[in-house]
């Protein structure tokens, strides 16, 4: 499919949009009344501390909503003020946030159903509204709700349109696009489908696994098992190898992302020379501004004389469980929530979810004595949800509870 040629006729429909409604002043207006809290301005006016008897509160530098998501969620709002009576569907979570899609549940936006990895849109008639959300959404939904007659209001975040224009552009010169990022994360569907052949990678170890059988190391029948389900049909490793671009789901860990592709550049040099490197080996920079910042942030915080550390955001939010990664590997006792409720003020216990995806629970959560708790939140998550958690960390300081 000729996604470039398709996004253009897209594009120069009346029923698409990608701009909303009103302007970027009224749209910041309207999430600042939403989401934005006094109390989490006045910390950062303080240089990101709060001292509140025994309790510090460390902010990182930077957190919470990015661009991206600040614009798809006002976009969803704009959506159903216009149009007021319409059926409105949304493809996916507009963002990796319970209570904003909380929220628009509340506002009868409703959502497509997935069962085994397949969306179901035989609800959805012509004439109706569909968002696209800010991870956007195949190129293969897109056509669907197009040829359909749907209004499609498309608040996919403008980073991971850079990433459909690298694919496409491997796709172009004919290399296979790796992709660092989680097969089955929605944004690294979306940007499968707009690459020719791809092979999506998890992390550096799926990464030197793959660079080894490049240099003429491992098994094909192995490899063909092994991802199975993260390659492009019809995937051979023995010749779709041979040239490779590099690609990134915008949310995962910079320095990762980065190390996978000096390896593979490494990998094709060492393979093919210095002077054929250009023909086997395609870079681009598709790292997105605000993951890298906030994970900057969080680096610097946890260089912080820190006792716990909280990481706020959906439990399937891929940027969150990076930041929480962070914490983790320099040894800082560090807990995943996604909202303030996972928080017991009653019995001093928070309930969380670990690097492995198991939900726990751990009492005696806030020790006695003084206690320095660095927070942070991933980029779907609204300050007023953080500073709800502050608030509970406040409580339990001053109930000083410690409960077996």
């Amino acid at each position: 499919m000729d996604t470039q040629a398709f996004k253009q006729t897209l594009h120069k429909s009346d029923r698409y949009n990608r701009r909303g409604f009103g302007s970027a002043n009224k749209r910041a207006k309207a999430l600042a009344q939403a989401y934005q809290s006094s109390l989490i301005g006045s910390i950062r006016d303080n240089g990101n501390l709060l001292d509140y008897g025994r309790l510090q509160v460390r902010l990182a530098e930077a957190f919470g909503f990015c661009w991206g998501v600040e614009r798809a969620v006002a976009m969803a709002y704009e959506t159903r003020k216009h149009y007021p009576n319409e059926r409105i569907w949304i493809t996916n979570e507009i963002i990796h946030n319970p209570s904003v899609n909380d929220h628009l549940r509340k506002m009868n936006v409703l959502f497509i159903s997935e069962e085994k990895g397949v969306k179901d849109f035989s609800g959805v008639q012509d004439g109706d509204v569909v968002i696209l959300p800010a991870f956007g959404a195949t190129v293969q939904d897109m056509q669907l709700l197009h040829e359909r007659g749907c209004h499609i209001i498309d608040t996919t975040c403008p980073w991971v349109s850079k990433v459909w224009h690298t694919v496409e552009k491997h796709k172009k010169h004919t290399f296979t696009s790796i992709i660092h990022g989680k097969y089955k994360h929605e944004e690294t569907l979306a940007t499968s489908s707009f690459a020719g052949t791809y092979l999506v990678v998890y992390d550096l170890a799926e990464a030197k696994y793959v660079a080894d059988y490049i240099l003429g190391e491992g098994d094909r029948d192995d490899f063909l098992k092994r991802f199975s389900k993260a390659s492009s049909k019809g995937f051979d490793p023995d010749i779709d190898l041979q040239r490779i671009g590099v690609a990134n789901q915008t949310t995962m860990l910079k320095s990762e992302t980065e190390e996978i592709g000096r390896l593979f550049e490494k990998t094709m040099l060492s393979k093919y020379g210095p002077s054929e490197l250009n023909e086997h080996f395609l870079a681009f920079n598709t790292i997105c501004d605000a993951t890298e910042e906030r994970q900057g942030a969080m680096f610097s915080l946890v260089d912080e004389p820190l006792d716990m550390m909280v990481v706020i955001g959906g439990f399937n939010s891929s940027n969150t469980q990076h930041l929480q990664e962070i914490a983790i590997s320099r040894g800082i006792r560090s807990f995943h929530i996604d909202t303030p409720d996972r928080i017991g003020e009653k019995t001093n216990s928070i309930t969380h979810m670990t690097l492995d995806g198991d939900l726990v629970t751990e009492n005696n959560f806030l020790p006695k004595g003084s206690v320095s708790v660095g927070i942070t939140s991933g980029a779907s998550t609204p300050d007023r949800v953080v500073e709800h958690v502050i608030r509970k960390l406040m409580n339990l300081s001053e109930a000083n509870l410690v409960i077996g």
